[in-house]
């Protein structure tokens, strides 16, 4: 555990003290104030967790030396309350190093949530449906609003690809660690043997970009229109409602039918778009930094099989932590924050665990 030393708990509650002056001065600014309003906000949690931090050390520091006084009732207690005083360091010590941990700054923003059917035919589209619903039920279950943006639909159902939007309170930060591929075994209600069958569907979830992020310029788009077709689109297939927009410079190809409307097809299709490249973008800078080391949480390989849905034995299993629960109905009922807490708790212990090293 790393242990932070009484210099920068000194500095960090000096800060929040010259915040607290600085918003307070007259003839402040109105756009000053809002920024100082917004450094304060992000440093209180961790000037507060280190404030415990001190007094839980004062107090081990006044405990210890009790320990050697001469009465041996009173060197009893103290050692007593010693015992307790260390496991409520120890916790307050790792809570403030999570605070001080670098903040990965997409985590409050709204999330793409794209599936695509893998190996499997149309089982593996039948299972991206199930993923779909576990999602969106995850995503009512928490309040956020889920938003349909693309859908291929299978024959028999499922979907050979789905996009949707997700936003709310923490979306990226709970969802960013289903990124993979998941794999399903169960009997297809197409085999008449009985036979397991193993499919897989592709999860990507990216965090969404605003305008501001990322600046398209016209010059790099080829955008061609054409009538809509396939599930869905009947209703629309006499105009050319369809959109398809590529970006030269990556290459990258957004095709949007859904909408009734050539315009409402152009702004959705737009929006996945720029979600992609901020994608690109964020990867491009992540590589940088960290260089060719991994986490082992959360590492965005699309190619990494990180979790299997096991109907026989109603078991889910996350290959990533070796975790599996045997809870497999509830699990796509959207009852995702057991796998999601043990997820962002393994990432928070590594990410401790190189401060450690460095």
């Amino acid at each position: 555990m790393t242990r932070i030393s009484a210099e920068r708990i000194a500095a960090i509650e000096a800060r929040r003290e010259e915040l607290q002056r600085a918003m307070s001065a007259e003839d402040l600014p109105p756009e000053q104030f809002v920024q100082l309003s917004k450094d304060y906000a992000e440093l209180e949690p961790v000037a507060a967790a280190a404030k415990e931090v001190r007094r839980l050390r004062d107090e081990a520091a006044s405990l210890e030396q009790m320990t050697h006084e001469a009465d041996e009732e009173l060197r009893q207690m103290a050692a007593e309350e010693l015992v307790e005083n260390q496991a409520k360091l120890a916790e307050a010590e790792r809570d403030l190093a999570l605070k001080l941990l670098p903040r990965d700054a997409a985590d409050e923003r709204p999330a793409m949530l794209e599936i695509r059917a893998g190996t499997g035919g149309d089982e593996a589209a039948l299972f991206a449906g199930d993923l779909l619903r576990m999602y969106q039920r995850y995503a009512e279950n928490r309040g956020w609003r889920f938003e349909m943006i693309s859908a291929s639909a299978s024959e028999i159902g499922g979907y050979k690809e789905a996009i949707a939007s997700v936003s709310g309170s923490g979306v990226f930060a709970r969802m960013k660690f289903e990124s993979g591929v998941h794999r399903v075994q169960r009997v297809p209600v197409t085999e008449s043997g009985g036979r397991i069958h193993t499919s897989a569907a592709t999860v990507a979830v990216l965090p969404e970009a605003e305008e501001v992020d990322v600046q398209i310029n016209d010059s790099d788009l080829r955008i061609d229109v054409y009538r809509s077709s396939g599930p869905g689109g009947q209703s629309v297939n006499t105009t050319d409602s369809a959109v398809r927009i590529t970006h030269l410079p990556t290459g990258l190809v957004v095709i949007q039918q859904d909408e009734k409307s050539q315009h409402k097809n152009k702004a959705k299709a737009l929006k996945v778009l720029r979600t992609r490249l901020y994608e690109l973008e964020r990867e491009r800078l992540a590589s940088e930094r960290a260089g060719a080391r991994k986490s082992m949480v959360g590492s965005g390989d699309r190619s990494e099989r990180i979790r299997t849905y096991n109907y026989p034995q109603g078991r889910v299993t996350d290959h990533r932590i070796n975790l599996t629960l045997h809870r497999l109905p509830e699990i796509l009922e959207g009852q995702l924050d057991e796998l999601i807490g043990a997820l962002t708790s393994e990432d928070e212990a590594e990410r401790l665990a190189s401060l450690d090293e460095a």
